[in-house]
Order: C-alpha cells, then sequence, then structure tokens
C-alpha cells in the first residue's frame, strides 16, 4: 500500500559517514508514486552512496528510510527488493553467455512464489511467458534467443531493465543509466523509462550526469553537494537557482 498522501519512498535525515567523511548528510526526500524524480550533483556529491542506502546495500549512520509508509531503515537488499524497489547499476550487471530471455526467465525465476529447483528450464512455462512479456515492455522482443554478450551497450541497459522489471517493482531504481551511451542510444532508454513511467505507473528515481536527459524528462530534480541537499523542485526552478548555477552547472556568479 502507498501512503494516503501518494507518497511511496520517504527518507528523513539520512546520513552516512566513512570516518571523518561524511558522503551522505542529512538527505531528507519524498517521491511520489508515478513520479519521474532525478538526482544530480557532481562526482562525489553522494548520489550513488544515497541509492545504497535506499536499496539495502548499505546501512545508514543515523537516519531513516520509509517505503509505502513501512520503516526499511537496514533491512538487506533482498527485503527491499522483496517488498518492491528494484535497483540498476552503473555498470551493467547481465549474464553474457546466457540468451536475453534466459537471462530475464532467470530473474522471473529468482522471484516466482514457488519454484522446483529439479524442474527443466524448458518446462518454466509460466516463467517463459512472462518473460517473453517483459522483453516486449522493454523493446527487446526480437532480440530474445541472441546471446546477451551480443547486446550493444544501450540493448543491455534495455535488458538490465527488464532485469529489473521481473520482481514487479513499485519503484525502481536508476544510477547513472545513459553512461558510455552515443545520443541516439540515450534518447531511446529515456524514452522507455518515461513510458514505463507513465503507462505502468511505475515510480522511477535516476541519478544522472547529462544535463540534457535530466531536464527533459524528470517531474522535479534533487541536486546534491558534497553529500547535502543544496536544492529541490521542478526543472525550471533548479535551473534558475543561483546555487545550482554555481556549484553544478558552472555559473561562477557575479
Amino acid at each position: 500500500m502507498t501512503a494516503p498522501d501518494g507518497v511511496l519512498l520517504r527518507t528523513e535525515r539520512l546520513t552516512r559517514s566513512f570516518g571523518s567523511l561524511t558522503a551522505v548528510n542529512g538527505v531528507s526526500l519524498t517521491v511520489r508514486r508515478g513520479e519521474l524524480r532525478s538526482i544530480i550533483g557532481p562526482n562525489g556529491a553522494g548520489k550513488t552512496t544515497f541509492f545504497r542506502l535506499v536499496s539495502g546495500e548499505m546501512e545508514p549512520s543515523s537516519g531513516q528510510v520509509f517505503f509505502r509508509d513501512a520503516q526499511i531503515t537496514g533491512l538487506p537488499q533482498h527485503r527491499v527488493c522483496r517488498l518492491g524497489i528494484a535497483k540498476s547499476y552503473q555498470i551493467t550487471n547481465i549474464f553474457p553467455h546466457l540468451t536475453v530471455l534466459e537471462n530475464v526467465r532467470v530473474a522471473v525465476q529468482g522471484h516466482a512464489r514457488s519454484f522446483n529447483f529439479w524442474s527443466r528450464a524448458d518446462q518454466l512455462t509460466d516463467c517463459r511467458e512472462r518473460a517473453a512479456e517483459i522483453l516486449a515492455t522493454v523493446s527487446l522482443a526480437r532480440q530474445a534467443e541472441r546471446l546477451a554478450a551480443h547486446l550493444s551497450h544501450g540493448e543491455k541497459r534495455h535488458l538490465e531493465i527488464g532485469i529489473a522489471l521481473a520482481s514487479d517493482p513499485a519503484l525502481l531504481l536508476l544510477d547513472e543509466p545513459t553512461a558510455g551511451m552515443a545520443p541516439a542510444e540515450r534518447g531511446a532508454l529515456m524514452a522507455l523509462v518515461t513510458r514505463l513511467a507513465r503507462e505502468r505507473v511505475l515510480t522511477v528515481l535516476f541519478t544522472e550526469h547529462d544535463m540534457d536527459v535530466v531536464f527533459a524528462v524528470a517531474d522535479r530534480i534533487m541536486v546534491l553537494h558534497q553529500g547535502r541537499v543544496i536544492a529541490a523542485g521542478t526543472p525550471d526552478e533548479v535551473r534558475a537557482d543561483p546555487e545550482v548555477q554555481r556549484v553544478y552547472l558552472g555559473d561562477p556568479g557575479p
């Protein structure tokens, strides 16, 4: 269940320190169901660490994380995933020597409520059908029988999102989804992400360095600098913020 006010994810003064370095410093964020929210900031701003805290990969030093109005602070990653949060990483994380369909089918099997370990893979009809549906959703149906290693970089990103969708998440975390992509690939991937958010009512929280991508697709943007939130709002509000212009967009100011 989503909270009555439509809030899906909420963090309260989330903090993570590594010795004397505070990578995430008192970050409070509210994300509503169906939102396309971006987190931006210079290298070392704390974006990836923040994602790790939300996804359960890392425990916070202090602060809290709430998902669907339930506290999930400190839960291990597999439990967070089961609750409905999926994540795609900066570096593609697929099985290169399996086919595209097999990659997604394995992910579907991992989330099946009942599964016979000794079943033959070709007899897992329900898992295969679900995997085929996901491939159609991420525009990879025609690539189903290709080895994943033979996909382009952009197609591998589509596949990784398909693997994430196998858990039927309510919230999808995308860490630098267009990193290393050509402009055409970036456009295709973000069109897919936007479509998933609009058609599936899938909430998406993503980090990104390409400002053209961020300002074109995000509903709202949060800006981090040295672990702290320095601005948050609509793309127009963030673009006009003097502190963002000085720190992130390169305006030296008066």
